[in-house]
């Protein structure tokens, strides 16, 4: 049998807001899983942007990683991601700037080229999508320039900003952010956890092309994945239902909050909507200890990644917090007193 690789294990949280719940809530509950992966030796702790989604409550996403960097000692935390053509460059450079300087050494920036919402909220974040879109390697490029130390006669800094070292990740489900990711030295995460059909073309497209930079000498990938893990195959598939019944209900048209898990899916979804939710969380990896055990070494061994991103939506915060607990079983972790100072 060949040797497992042994690489950093992650954490991707939405703050979910659960049938009956609250934003409030999803905040304790987000703090109180990084806490957990922290002491149970994950590497970071990534939150994402995304509007008007009633299920999730991560929006003002700089804002709640300073809610959970408050709350932790060790973890990196960042976002996966703020999605740029949401916001002018200045802004977010501020906003990480600020974090950095209370945070030092912590905190990561993943930049998405999608607003991350519908059309008419993108409207009401008062950004017109088409040319954000097609600006998106212009602004990350001056954003790259608010982190550099200031000049002589410079116009316009971010303060703070100017000469802090913010990592920049770009992050994506397609090869545009692939390549530029490549052509710009940056490290580069894949959302293979919603979108998984360039997985593998999209890495190996990043690797083949990586240009090294003053942030990266060398190719570094992460990719996220779904992973729902409980007691047995059974209880994690039940578990699974949760997120099933969210895809399926944003897919309608018709986002709501984490519903509670069901016994089947069965009568809930047509024939084609199943196969569409089953395409898109085809990488997901759902069961036992065991289950999991084989699903992560083969997914790792497939993708060659640096890294994985985790991530669940799953109802019961007691079980969230146990299906992360496996997964840092599974992959020998450290523990939080394991790391030594500076590691």
């Amino acid at each position: 049998m060949p040797k497992r690789r042994t690489i950093p294990f992650s954490v991707l949280d939405l703050s979910p807001i659960v049938r009956g719940g609250t934003a409030a809530q999803a905040f304790a509950n987000t703090l109180d899983l990084a806490r957990h992966a922290e002491r149970w030796g994950y590497h970071r702790f990534w939150l994402a942007e995304h509007h008007n989604m009633p299920g999730i409550a991560s929006a003002a996403t700089a804002v709640v990683i300073g809610h959970v960097a408050a709350g932790t000692s060790t973890i990196r935390v960042g976002a996966g991601g703020v999605m740029l053509p949401n916001h002018a460059p200045l802004v977010i450079a501020e906003q990480f700037g600020t974090l950095e300087s209370i945070y030092p050494g912590r905190i990561d920036l993943g930049l998405g080229r999608a607003p991350g919402t519908d059309p008419r909220t993108v409207h009401a974040l008062r950004r017109d999508r088409l040319e954000s879109a097609d600006t998106f390697p212009r602004d990350v490029l001056e954003l790259q320039g608010y982190f550099r130390p200031a000049t002589a006669g410079q116009a316009v800094r971010a303060v703070p900003g100017a000469g802090l070292r913010v990592p920049i990740w770009l992050l994506g489900s397609s090869l545009f952010s692939a390549q530029l990711a490549a052509a710009l030295g940056l490290p580069y995460a894949f959302a293979a956890h919603f979108a998984p059909d360039h997985l593998l073309e999209a890495l190996r497209l990043y690797r083949s092309e990586f240009k090294p930079s003053e942030s990266l000498k060398r190719p570094y990938a992460m990719a996220g994945v779904g992973v729902y893990a409980a007691e047995s195959d059974g209880a994690a598939a039940r578990l699974f239902t949760s997120a099933q019944q969210q895809i399926l209900n944003l897919r309608r048209g018709e986002p709501t909050p984490l519903n509670p898990p069901v016994d089947t899916m069965d009568g809930l979804w047509s024939a084609a909507e199943k196969a569409m939710i089953e395409h898109s969380q085809r990488e997901a990896i759902v069961g036992s200890a065991e289950t999991v055990r084989r699903g992560l070494d083969a997914f790792v061994e497939r993708t060659g990644a640096d890294e994985v991103l985790a991530t669940g939506h799953i109802f019961d915060h007691a079980a969230r917090l146990r299906s992360f607990e496996i997964v840092a079983e599974l992959r020998g972790l450290p523990s939080y007193e394991q790391i030594p100072a500076g590691g």
